[in-house]
């Protein structure tokens, strides 16, 4: 029986069976920037001393990380902090799947967001993943688009809620003769503001792909993933389904909550402001410390690939203060 895609998508990947609760996981069907490590924890472990010193050194100092895969990031934290910093961090996983059974006892794992937590909060390619509604244009106005879960077979649906027609003016403009196909992200945006009000003081960062107002694709950009490889967005929890995300009107919903501004830069900038660099490592290095120059030369490519404007580079991070003016890079860009 069709429904709509964001239910279709809710039990597709986060229902018993779902792509993010049961196999092995995000990280064995696609490459994300929190897969790419230690050069993203470096980059952000040197933010967080800066946050870590603007909070007033507290202990505990929290990370915690939603949408946490199994725990890579946090884990990469954990082993890279210095021992002064790691003896006050209190890690903790958001996650729908089991508790990874290899995962540091030093790291916790909950299904919920902790409440007043003093520190970071990060959201790595998390909510490109919040299921939303898809929506095209019928003879009386916007109509929801149904979805058969087993075949991905679409079909038209009912009208929309007056909160999801006010959110596609307000940030999805299509004037003045409404054509293609939308994406409403009005639940990214409430997904994005919970996570924020759960911070008492620090700071939230977002990354992921994304487009601004005066930038929507015509015809959206839901699609499925699958072993390594771009599949048809069908929602039978075989594969990741994913749509890039408003950042605009959901960094909006971030700063409602916070009551302060927030800083939107793309990810090359991010890291390079962070001290993530590209380049190769000199040459000479391999013939005074060969074993060094191989380490130097796989961080770089690494960084190389974090910062590609054609790729992981693109992406956006959203930085959103909470409690405290803090400005999160040294030349935000």
């Amino acid at each position: 029986m069709p429904i709509g895609w964001r239910a279709a998508m809710t039990t597709a990947l986060y229902g018993d069976q779902g792509f993010f609760v049961d196999g092995a996981g995000p990280a064995a069907h696609f490459r994300t920037s929190a897969h790419a490590v230690p050069v993203l924890g470096d980059a952000l472990l040197r933010m967080l001393d800066r946050l870590d010193a603007a909070l007033g050194r507290p202990d505990p100092l929290d990370v915690v990380d939603v949408g946490a895969g199994r725990g890579e990031l946090l884990d990469t934290l954990s082993r890279l902090a210095p021992p002064a910093l790691a003896a006050r961090l209190r890690l903790t996983a958001v996650e729908l799947a089991p508790r990874p059974e290899l995962l540091p006892g030093t790291i916790g794992w909950r299904a919920d967001l902790p409440e007043r937590t003093v520190g970071l909060l990060v959201a790595t390619e998390w909510l490109d993943n919040v299921p939303l509604d898809v929506a095209e244009p019928g003879p009386a106005g916007w109509r929801r688009v149904l979805v058969d879960p087993a075949t991905g077979t679409e079909s038209p649906g009912g009208p929309l809620d007056p909160a999801e027609t006010d959110w596609l003016a307000r940030w999805w403009p299509t004037e003045p003769h409404p054509s293609g196909r939308v994406e409403i992200g009005l639940t990214r945006d409430t997904a994005w503001a919970t996570a924020v009000g759960s911070l008492h003081r620090g700071l939230a960062l977002a990354v992921d792909y994304g487009h601004l107002r005066n930038t929507r694709p015509r015809y959206g950009t839901l699609t499925g993933f699958r072993a390594g490889r771009q599949v048809d967005p069908v929602p039978d929890g075989s594969r990741d389904l994913t749509a890039h995300v408003a950042v605009d009107s959901v960094a909006a919903a971030g700063t409602a909550v916070a009551g302060l501004p927030y800083t939107l830069v793309d990810q090359r900038t991010a890291l390079r402001a962070l001290g993530a660099d590209g380049r190769r490592p000199a040459l000479t290095l391999a013939s005074t410390d060969p074993a060094g120059y191989v380490r130097a030369l796989a961080r770089a490519s690494t960084a190389a690939e974090l910062t590609d404007p054609a790729g992981l580079g693109g992406h956006w991070w959203l930085f959103q203060p909470v409690g405290l003016d803090f400005r999160p890079l040294d030349e935000p860009g």
